[in-house]
């Protein structure tokens, strides 16, 4: 990957770097590569996804972060009805039906549900740390060796966050600085003209930030050692309840959400295996992937952030 011409920059132009840059991972890698999300487990979320729509009486979904298209792959199947738009940097994949719109960029209106499955999470943020004297201080890092330093003090609309979000009260306390994040999402949602946007992502509350960075690189499915070649993925958990503010979304565990929504993760009946062998065995991966899904530890610890939008 070509390097800045700065050895030194913060962590939010690096991380704006190695992921989106022109060799950046979002650029050449294939997502479904490298990590597993719940549209990569199981059809039965976007069937979850489907019925959330169609509960909310919405007739399109833009997948904001579509990655290869899955999700509106099995959106498109399952309900021919809805108006289908993915938003994404890389090229359109050969397979995606005709009826799904594929575009670089969020369009200035959207009438639908904004649906976005982690996407905050690889949102370039700053990181800043609070030095001996009590300044706070952008924390800088050397994109060849991953080493860091302390780099200018953070404006005022950050320390105004960190007052009320994420509190620094010692010396060498750090945080992921949100703003970023909340400013990006708040965008997205303000060209909702009639619908909803839903963020999914792993985060945490303001009583329970992370002690040390929650940074973290990954590549063919492992977390790897901190690298910033732009062939890793590179994200870092949400300051969800400073997203929801910022949106005036309600927040719930995708565990709960799921349910709700129909999620059955009843095993068949034994019987059906002597009298239906096929249809049990489908019964019975159907009811594995409900439960990954559902999982904690795992992916029923995403938050879900849903903020509703009706015209007027």
């Amino acid at each position: 990957m070509e390097r800045l011409t700065e050895r030194w920059v913060t962590w939010r132009d690096a991380w704006q770097q190695v992921l989106y840059g022109p060799d950046g991972f979002y650029r050449s890698a294939l997502p479904r590569d490298h990590f597993r999300t719940s549209v990569h487990v199981s059809p039965l979320f976007a069937r979850a996804v489907l019925e959330l729509v169609r509960r909310q009486g919405l007739t399109g979904v833009t997948d904001y972060g579509a990655g290869t298209g899955e999700l509106l792959h099995h959106l498109a199947a399952m309900a021919p009805d809805l108006t289908l738009t993915a938003v994404e940097i890389r090229p359109r994949p050969a397979d995606l039906p005709a009826s799904v719109s594929w575009l670089p960029s969020l369009p200035e209106r959207i009438e639908g549900l904004l649906f976005a499955n982690e996407l905050l999470d690889n949102v370039p943020c700053d990181v800043v740390e609070r030095d001996a004297a009590g300044a706070v201080r952008l924390v800088e890092v050397d994109l060849a060796s991953g080493r860091e330093r302390p780099g200018d003090l953070a404006d005022p609309a950050t320390v105004a966050w960190l007052d009320r979000w994420w509190p620094l009260e010692q010396t060498g306390d750090r945080a992921e600085v949100g703003l970023a994040r909340d400013q990006f999402w708040q965008r997205a949602c303000a060209r909702i003209t009639s619908g909803a946007g839903l963020a999914i992502d792993y985060g945490h509350l303001r009583d329970d930030r992370p002690v040390l960075s929650s940074i973290r690189s990954y590549r063919a499915g492992h977390e790897t050692p901190l690298t910033l070649d732009g062939a890793h993925d590179l994200a870092a958990h949400v300051s969800i309840d400073s997203v929801a503010h910022a949106v005036g979304a309600g927040i719930r565990r995708q565990r709960d959400m799921l349910r709700d929504l129909g999620l059955a993760m009843t095993r068949p009946d034994l019987s059906l295996a002597t009298s239906d062998p096929v249809g049990y065995v489908n019964a019975l991966s159907a009811s594995s992937e409900a439960g990954e899904l559902v999982a904690s530890p795992g992916l029923g610890d995403l938050h879900w952030v849903l903020a509703t939008k009706r015209p007027g």
